[in-house]
């Protein structure tokens, strides 16, 4: 069984590879933004509830999204099409990880968003690290995904989802955006079937550690974000690049 490291006041961490079976990696330390910044530049990430100390993850397999991987479905498709909701970036940083936060999850009575952790990102976001993706129908913010951006690599943190579609409609602008930024990836941690229905796949820690040093090479798109218009353009004219049937679907 993989020793779990107590992290000290130093900002450091032990090898993605000292993980154990679960992916746990390492136990405390803080959430300052040099510590969450050398986390993701390694592959590691923090998730814990609150009452416990902070927990430090590089999970193996690594679910990944290749920008030119993603699949749309032919219901998605039409939600971009018809345009039912207006995508932004970077306008409501606060009001979507609070909305992530507050999403119900299936199996899970409370959230990992805890107060730490929202402030903490929030901070990354006025340093320009952090960025969020919306999905606007009628003046209300009905969907949308953040994350962290550090050179060619986007991690996303969590999405939430007031109206249909409105998250995935949120997921695919980003997608699209970076991959004409010249992303490479789309970190999406842990498996989920959603995911997977979108293109995502699982790839061995290695590989991915590899990929992500290759990314870090790039500069980092540092500050507020805004949606190309002809990227814009192009969401409205989105096809289905999938055979998924529409019951396939995330209702």
């Amino acid at each position: 069984m993989s020793p779990i490291y107590a992290l000290g006041p130093e900002i450091s961490f032990p090898p993605v590879e000292e993980a154990d079976k679960s992916g746990l990696l390492a136990v405390g330390g803080d959430l300052s933004a040099e510590r969450l910044l050398l986390a993701y530049s390694l592959g590691i990430f923090p998730w814990y509830e609150d009452g416990q100390p902070v927990l430090w993850h590089a999970p193996d397999p690594r679910m990944l999204l290749a920008p030119s991987a993603l699949r749309v479905s032919r219901s998605l498709a039409r939600s971009l099409r018809r345009g039912r909701f207006e995508l932004r970036l970077d306008t409501a940083f606060r009001a979507v990880v609070r909305g992530c936060a507050e999403a119900p999850r299936k199996g899970e009575p409370g959230t990992w968003i805890t107060d730490d952790m929202f402030e903490a990102y929030c901070l990354l976001h006025e340093l320009g690290f952090a960025h969020s993706v919306e999905s606007w129908q009628r003046g209300e913010l009905v969907g949308g995904m953040y994350g962290v951006s550090l050179g060619g690599c986007f991690f996303g943190e969590s999405m939430f989802a007031r109206q249909r579609d409105a998250s995935k409609v949120a997921l695919v602008g980003l997608v699209r955006q970076i991959e004409a930024w010249g992303f490479d990836l789309l970190d999406c941690q842990i498996h989920s079937d959603h995911l997977a229905r979108l293109g995502a796949a699982e790839r061995p820690r290695g590989w991915f550690t590899r990929a992500l040093g290759f990314s870090l090479q790039k500069q980092t798109r540092r500050g507020a974000w805004h949606f190309d218009p002809a990227v814009l353009d192009d969401l409205s004219q989105q096809r289905a690049r999938s055979a998924l049937p529409d019951r396939c679907a995330e209702p």
